[in-house]
């Protein structure tokens, strides 16, 4: 029987994106939503103001990006934002639960920011079933367009590369779920060739956020440099997944307490889903913000976390690794070929079966393939074994010299590693 999802709120905050059950277009408006947009500048200035990063993975700032389509797009034939919830991760379910939960939330967020930069056709972009005719409800409770804005569902299958922004363009453009060759990158020519904004559904859950109660009161949480709150999807140590609204800046430790697992049991975390690579026990004694992970070597990314306990960090980067090589595009011969190679040597390292050359042949890979290929899986997937290296070097020794315990009384073995399998959810908000 498959465990349910446990949704609750940081103790003592007032939510901003969770809430009890799904959502509907009433109570939406009459909690402040869809509110007039009397002046896109001022929200761009409000956007820049209040930080607020964005929360597909990159952290890049919400507020450059805008302008960057929004300058583009002056002299052009117009530009297209693309509302993209195509959560490919699997040890992510925070964009599938906004947009089964919340979706006038998105909807809105995705109405100012086609606003913002002039959009006259807008787009959202998913793979999750059930969360695309959430949306298709809430597209047809509206009364028309968003302020005069095109609003169409595309449903794509999924895929790990399939959100990646240069693939959506692909697919709304009529071609397969698989990332371009960049440049261009879709803020100078995305759709039909249009400057075009491609952001992540919760990030545009916090723009409606914004636009309702302002930058002031957006940073009253978080910190100066990650300001606000960010939903992050936790996984692993023997417990029924979670997902939580933390403010940025909460103590990981403190986050151990509120899932229930004890801060002596752990060894570290798998960090933004499978991206950010492995981080070890040092974790247990950081924040939960940009900056300070970011000094760990790792990153919150799209802030899935996968808590590690009795699993071998060893055996879990080769599961992720296969995942890689199983997932990659197949279209980019250093990403087809690299992911493949890494796999085997963790693969060989976990069985013990590798030897010291191919772990030297690892560390090279982990280092002169990044940035290669149309799209950042193969940075995922570098960026798994050089952690793994870095961050556990003694579990590493162990398995060349076939002394780790862990994995001899059966190593982790996962197609998917930490995947969030079921949305059905205890709420406590």
């Amino acid at each position: 029987m498959t465990a349910e999802l446990t949704v609750a709120v940081w103790p003592g905050i007032t939510p901003r994106l969770l809430r009890d059950g799904p959502e509907s277009l009433a109570e939406y408006q009459q909690a402040g939503g869809y509110g007039a947009l009397a002046d896109s500048e001022y929200l761009l200035s409000e956007v820049q103001a209040s930080g607020l990063l964005g929360r597909g993975g990159a952290a890049f700032p919400l507020a450059v990006k805008l302008r960057a389509v929004r300058d583009n797009g002056r002299g052009a034939s117009g530009t297209v934002v693309i509302a993209n919830g195509e959560e490919g991760e699997p040890a992510s379910i925070k964009d599938r639960w906004l947009l089964r939960n919340r979706p006038h939330a998105v909807l809105d967020g995705l109405r100012l920011a086609s606003g913002i930069v002039g959009a006259d056709r807008a787009v959202v972009y998913v793979s999750d079933s059930t969360a695309a005719a959430s949306v298709a409800r809430a597209l047809d409770e509206l009364p028309g367009d968003l302020d005069r804005v095109a609003v169409e569902l595309l449903t794509v299958a999924p895929g790990y590369v399939a959100g990646e922004e240069t693939a959506a363009v692909h697919v709304v453009n009529g071609g397969p779920a698989k990332p371009t060759d960049k440049p261009p990158r879709p803020f100078e020519e995305g759709v039909a060739g249009r400057p075009t904004l491609i952001s992540n559904v919760e990030t545009l859950a916090h723009l409606a956020y914004l636009h309702q109660h302002g930058a002031q009161t957006f940073r009253q949480l978080g910190t100066e440099a990650s300001p606000g709150t960010f939903l992050a999807t936790i996984t692993g140590a023997g417990r029924a997944p979670a997902l939580y609204e933390l403010p940025h800046g909460i103590a990981f430790a403190d986050l151990l307490t509120l899932h229930g697992v004890s801060a002596d049991r752990v060894r570290g975390a798998l960090m933004g889903g499978y991206f950010a690579g492995l981080v070890n026990h040092d974790i247990v004694g950081a924040t939960l913000d940009h900056e300070s992970v970011r000094g760990l070597g790792s990153g919150l990314g799209c802030g899935a976390i996968g808590i590690l306990t009795d699993d071998c960090p060893v055996a879990v980067a080769a599961s992720v690794l296969a995942y890689f090589d199983r997932e990659n595009a197949g279209q980019c011969g250093s990403c087809f070929n690299g992911t493949a190679a890494m796999a085997a040597v963790a693969t060989g390292l976990r069985d013990g079966v590798a030897t010291q050359e191919d772990l030297d042949r690892l560390t090279r890979w982990s280092v002169v393939l990044r940035g290669r290929g149309a799209c950042a899986t193969l940075d995922g997937a570098a960026n798994v074994a050089a952690s793994l290296l870095a961050q556990f070097p003694d579990q590493v020794h162990r398995h060349l010299e076939k002394g780790c315990q862990a994995c001899r009384s059966g190593a982790f073995t996962a197609a998917r590693p930490y995947e969030v399998e079921s949305l059905e959810a205890v709420v406590s908000v």
